[in-house]
């Protein structure tokens, strides 16, 4: 869409301990990243940060940029760039009007969004769903996918929705918001509590009886590979319910938002262990009082990380019907498919892509 595009944006990659500036031009990062500590304590600190890293990169750059888009946590009022009560970032509270004081800095437009967003906006126009839209093309199918949904799996449990090249805000800012759906193991839970970081850690040290504070999900990750000593069953379950628990909510979402659906973040490193969680989940059988049974999905689930899986979605199973009192057929799509993917470019590779085309598209409305 922006491949050609001469107008450069500058981006930020928000971490609770560093911040990484950059700029993008054509879906190209054009200067080498300025990694700033993020000063997370201190309001006025962390905003001359956010400050000099931006005035270096201008600095850098060949031409002016346009405008400023990248993530930023929430709870955020994002649609006017209000930051609210931050838990990774004490200084923020009681509402603060980020995005307007860059705009009044700089002088130019400041889009801000969360991470899940601009990681499935990322996805949906430069990384899965034109990828599998080559794939199926390449194949002979006629069928191509317009939506797609994007996970992200870390310090919590993210999510965002584009429909038709369309990114789903919201009314109220909470489209795509997963992390609070219900929690299927725990119900008075939110679902993060069982899809994140924090989860993992704490169901490894349930079943394996040790403590796990110290252990990092790439600690855990490795005693499930047998790299790293450890109950290796242990560390392999945690893995497994977290993927169960995300794949509770991902059915709930494909409800709704039918399309393909791309898993990126921190802890997608341990898809392999992961995703036969998500696929039994998404492959259950849901009931009737009347005793029938239908899968909780009406389409059928490929593993698109698995060469069998990307195989059999690839192939085109329509029919032809004829058409009543004609002698002419039409055709019938009675095969309904999603696939679910690994993301190919990385989460940071993904949200910066998506921050840079959210910006230019918001700049033609």
């Amino acid at each position: 869409m922006y491949e050609h595009d001469e107008r450069i944006v500058m981006t930020l990659d928000a971490g609770g301990t560093n911040f990484v500036f950059s700029a993008m031009q054509g879906y190209r990062e054009i200067v080498d990243p300025i990694c700033l500590p993020a000063v997370s304590d201190d309001l006025e600190r962390c905003l001359s940060v956010l400050i000099e890293g931006f005035l270096e990169i201008e600095k850098r750059l060949p031409r002016l940029p346009v405008a400023i888009s990248f993530a930023f946590p929430g709870p955020a009022d994002y649609e006017h760039g209000i930051i609210g009560d931050l838990p990774n970032f004490p200084a923020f509270r009681g509402g603060v009007a980020l995005g307007p004081y860059l705009k009044e800095q700089f002088g130019i437009p400041v889009f801000i969004n969360n991470d899940g967003n601009l990681f499935a906006y990322g996805e949906a126009l430069s990384g899965t769903l034109p990828e599998m839209n080559k794939l199926l093309k390449a194949a002979g199918s006629s069928r191509r996918y317009k939506n797609l949904i994007g996970i992200t799996l870390g310090t919590g449990f993210g999510a965002g929705v584009v429909i038709d090249n369309r990114l789903l805000t919201g009314d109220n800012g909470c489209g795509g918001d997963v992390w609070i759906m219900r929690n299927k193991k725990y119900p008075e839970m939110i679902a993060e509590e069982s899809v994140s970081i924090r989860a993992v850690r704490r169901v490894y040290q349930e079943l394996s009886g040790t403590d796990a504070s110290l252990l990092t999900p790439k600690d855990i990750f490795d005693i499930a590979e047998g790299t790293k000593e450890g109950n290796q069953q242990a560390a392999i379950h945690s893995f497994h319910e977290l993927g169960e628990m995300a794949g509770d909510a991902i059915v709930r979402a494909l409800n709704i938002a039918d399309g393909l659906v791309v898993i990126g973040g921190g802890v997608a490193g341990a898809a392999n262990y992961i995703l036969p969680g998500i696929m039994e989940e998404m492959n259950r059988q849901i009931g009737t009082f009347a005793g029938a049974s239908f899968p909780c999905l009406q389409m059928e689930v490929f593993n698109l990380a698995e060469k069998e899986g990307m195989e059999d979605f690839l192939k085109e199973k329509n029919t032809m019907v004829n058409i009543p009192f004609s002698r002419k057929q039409a055709i019938y799509t009675s095969h309904k498919k999603v696939g679910i993917a690994v993301s190919s470019l990385g989460a940071s590779k993904a949200v910066a892509l998506g921050a840079y085309t959210f910006a230019l598209s918001q700049l033609e409305v």
